[in-house]
């Protein structure tokens, strides 16, 4: 029990600067771990929406699957096949390649 009060009583030396050097490193963690994956993903994902290409099998923001049957260059668009003659117009922004569509929670 003496020790325990012997520390409480210990002045702290090292207030500011220890506090400024732990801010600094969660920083750099939360860099590494959480917004570089997600800057490279999202990179990733606009080479893809940059280069589709007709017959490519997409998955729409809104969980349509279909095949690119056209491309619309001039208002960023893609036709789309959802079933045999069927087509539907979506934004090129809005597709994301088979399998890596983003999901999410209730």
């Amino acid at each position: 029990m003496n020790t325990l009060s012997i520390f409480l009583q210990a002045p702290q030396q090292q207030g500011g600067m220890s506090m400024l050097i732990m801010l600094v490193v969660i920083f750099i963690i939360m860099w590494i771990f959480m917004i570089r994956p997600q800057q490279k993903k999202q990179k990733e994902l606009q080479k893809f929406q940059n280069t589709i290409a007709v017959g490519t099998e997409i998955i729409t923001q809104g969980g349509i699957l279909g095949t690119v049957k056209g491309i619309d260059e001039a208002n960023n668009c893609l036709k789309i096949e959802i079933a045999s003659g069927v087509c539907i117009k979506v934004a090129r922004n809005s597709v994301y390649p088979l399998g890596q569509a983003p999901t999410y929670q209730k």
